[in-house]
C-alpha cells in the first residue's frame, strides 16, 4: 500500500529526519496530537534514516498495532524485539518495549537512533530508559500528545512539569508541535460537544498526600452522598434512548472503581466490564463486539485511556474525577479520532470539563525561548502548583 502524508505529518517527518541529521547532541521530543496519526509519521521517519533506528513503544498492543501498520506502508526490513510479542529480532528498523531490552544495551550497540513513542513515560532521574540510554551512544526523539509529568513535594505541592523542563531531563527541546485545534480547523480530528453534568461537589473531595489526585475514601463518600451510582444508571440509559440520545455508535464510560462498572451491568443488560483483571483474549473478544455494534456499552476500570484505536466511538462518558491533565486528554482523545459526520459527545458527571476546559482550547505555547507551557484558554497548566 502506497501512503500519502498530509502536510502536517510530513512536516513531522522531515523536521525528525533534519534533527537525527544534525550535529547537535541534544535530545529532542515532537508533540502530536491523539489522532494525527503517529504511527505513519513513525512509519515515514524509519524509512527514511540511514542507519538502524530503534523504536520503543509503550506496550504490546500498540506495539502490534503500529508494527502492523509499518507493513501495510510496505516496509518490510523491520523487526520486533519484545518477550511479550513472542519475538527477539534485530534488523534495520526494530520495534521494541524496553523491559525486553533493557539489560541487553550490547545487542543494540550499532543503533544510531532512538525513537520513543508515549515518551511522557520516560522518567527523567531513574528507571529502564534512563538506565538503557545511558549506556548507547544514540539520538533520542521522543513523540507523545500529553508532554508533561506530574511533580510533586512537601514544599511546593503538586505540579504538571512539561518535560523539557524538568530537572534532571532525558529532553531538551521541542523540535516539531501542531496545535489541536489546528487539526481541528483543517478537519482531521472529529468535533466535540461536552455536556457537564453536576453530580458531585469537588469541594468535598480530598487530595491525596502527593496533592495530586483525589483520595479513594472522599470519593467514595462524595458518591454516596450525591447517589451518583444511580445517577450514572440513569444518565447511561438516557444516552441508549435513541429520542434522548439519539444513535450513539457506542458509549465508553470511564470509572474509578469496579463498583459502579457492576452497578451498570446489573442495571443495563447492554453494558460489559473491561478492566485490568480482564484476561486480554477475553478483553479483544469485548472489544472486537463493542466495535461491531453487537455490545452497546462497555464500562472501563481503569483501562483503554492510550491505544484504543475505534474511530467510530462517538460517546464518552466521564464518571471519574481526576486532577491529571493527561488522564482527562487520553479519555476524551478516544472520541477525537476521526469518523463521517461524526460528532463525538464527551457527558462529565465529575466536573472534569470545568476544570480543564475544552481538549480543543489546550495550546502549546513558548512565552520565551525554551520554556515551553501548555495553557487553556490563556490560563496555564503547566510548570504552576495546582
Amino acid at each position: 500500500m502506497i501512503y500519502k502524508l498530509r502536510d502536517y505529518q510530513q512536516q513531522a517527518s522531515d523536521s525528525a529526519v533534519t534533527y537525527f541529521k544534525s550535529r547537535t547532541d541534544k535530545n529532542a521530543i515532537m508533540v502530536l496530537p491523539t489522532g494525527s496519526g503517529k504511527s505513519l509519521i513513525i512509519a515515514d521517519i524509519a524509512s527514511k534514516l540511514d542507519a538502524p533506528v530503534l523504536i520503543f513503544q509503550p506496550s504490546k498492543e500498540i506495539l502490534e498495532q503500529n508494527f502492523a501498520k509499518l507493513q501495510a506502508y510496505d516496509i518490510w526490513n523491520c523487526s520486533v524485539y519484545s518477550a511479550s510479542f513472542n519475538s527477539k529480532e534485530i534488523s534495520r528498523i526494530t520495534f521494541a518495549t524496553i523491559g525486553s531490552v533493557k539489560n541487553k544495551p550490547e545487542l543494540f550497540q550499532q543503533f544510531k537512533y532512538i525513537l520513543i513513542d508515549e515518551c511522557h513515560l520516560v522518567n527523567p532521574k531513574e528507571g529502564m530508559y534512563k538506565t538503557f540510554l545511558s549506556q548507547l551512544k544514540c539520538k533520542v526523539l521522543g513523540l507523545t500528545a500529553t508532554p508533561y509529568r506530574l511533580s510533586s513535594n512537601q514544599e511546593f505541592g503538586a505540579m504538571l512539569k512539561f518535560i523539557t523542563r524538568t530537572r534532571p531531563r532525558i529532553f531538551s527541546d521541542v523540535i516539531y508541535q501542531v496545535q489541536i485545534s489546528t487539526l481541528l480547523n483543517m478537519g482531521f480530528l472529529s468535533k466535540l460537544n461536552y455536556y457537564q453534568l453536576d453530580v458531585i461537589d469537588e469541594r468535598n473531595l480530598k487530595t491525596n498526600t502527593t496533592g495530586a489526585d483525589y483520595t479513594d475514601k472522599s470519593v467514595v463518600r462524595e458518591y454516596e452522598r450525591a447517589d451518583f451510582y444511580g445517577f450514572l444508571v440513569n444518565t447511561v440509559q438516557r444516552l441508549l434512548n435513541p429520542k434522548q440520545g439519539g444513535k450513539r455508535k457506542g458509549i465508553l464510560v470511564f470509572t474509578r472503581f469496579l463498583k459502579e462498572a457492576e452497578q451498570l451491568t446489573w442495571s443495563i443488560p447492554e453494558c460489559v466490564i473491561v478492566s485490568g483483571e480482564t484476561p486480554k483474549t477475553e478483553r479483544e473478544r469485548i472489544l472486537n463486539a463493542f466495535k461491531s455494534g453487537e455490545i452497546k456499552v462497555v464500562a472501563n476500570v481503569g483501562v483503554l485511556t492510550t491505544g484504543f484505536d475505534y474511530p467510530e466511538l462517538d460517546t464518552i462518558v466521564l464518571a471519574r474525577p481526576t486532577m491529571s491533565l493527561a488522564m482527562y486528554y487520553q479519555i476524551v482523545g478516544r472520541a477525537i479520532r476521526p469518523y463521517k459526520d461524526k460528532v463525538g459527545w464527551i457527558v462529565d458527571l465529575c466536573g472534569t470539563y470545568r476544570r480543564f476546559g475544552k481538549v480543543e482550547d489546550l495550546k502549546l505555547t513558548e512565552p520565551k525561548k525554551g520554556a515551553w507551557q501548555v495553557e487553556s484558554n490563556g490560563r496555564q497548566l503547566t510548570n504552576i502548583s495546582f
